[in-house]
């Protein structure tokens, strides 16, 4: 059986680690929401990668599994992945365009029936689901009018803000859970001072008054 106090430490310096990883997070969305035109280009490029290595790894699962009846079908999925890796890759600014143009007409399509849904139903969530219909509306409008100039920042400020949220979640798990470990480490030893009947740490404010009487 492992030793608490060791377990605790290897705890701590995993937590330790996972509050470093958010703090490098939080700091990379604060500078994609300074320059979001890098941020764009950053996250074209990472989904270019993404798709391309994704390819090549389902194609060579697909000659693993060749004489099956998904080999073919493997193969295809393989071969889009990879030529729309090196599109994305060979043109991050024409990709942007495309998918901001996709991404308004999202927010305008998820506006338009959640209106109509609140209105036609009008449930418990009405003024909710409305203001939510209200805000993809108009949020596809502005994407959609400033397009394309809208592309330069707008996948960018989106992956700045994952970054910076999903940052700030770790950098929370990573702090709390130090400070849980430390908190069961503390009533551990506790509890081992006990059963041996050595004399636990007095905090500072009790050895004060035991010395002043």
């Amino acid at each position: 059986m492992a030793d608490p106090a060791t377990e605790g430490r290897r705890l701590r310096r995993s937590f330790g680690r996972l509050a470093v990883l958010g703090a490098l997070l939080v700091v990379a969305g604060l500078v994609g929401l300074v320059y979001t035109g890098l941020a764009t280009l950053t996250s074209m490029l990472l989904f270019g990668w993404l798709l391309l290595i994704g390819g090549f790894v389902g194609l060579l699962h697909a000659i693993d599994s060749r004489g099956t009846n998904y080999f073919w079908l493997g193969v295809v999925v393989a071969a889009l992945n990879i030529a729309a890796g090196v599109v994305v890759i060979r043109h991050p600014q024409g990709t942007a365009e495309a998918l901001t143009m996709f991404a308004a007409l999202l927010f305008l399509t998820g506006g338009v029936f959640r209106l109509v849904g609140s209105v036609v139903v009008r449930g418990p969530q009405f003024g909710w689901t409305l203001l939510q219909g209200v805000f993809g509306l108009l949020l596809g409008l502005l994407v959609l009018f400033d397009w394309p100039h809208s592309s330069l920042y707008v996948l960018g400020l989106f992956f700045s803000l994952a970054l910076l949220f999903d940052g700030l979640g770790l950098l929370a798990m990573g702090l709390g859970g130090r400070r849980v470990v430390s908190m069961v480490s503390e009533q551990s030893e506790r509890s081992e001072r006990r059963v041996t009947g050595e004399p636990s740490a007095s905090p500072p404010e009790e050895r004060h008054k035991w010395s002043k009487e």
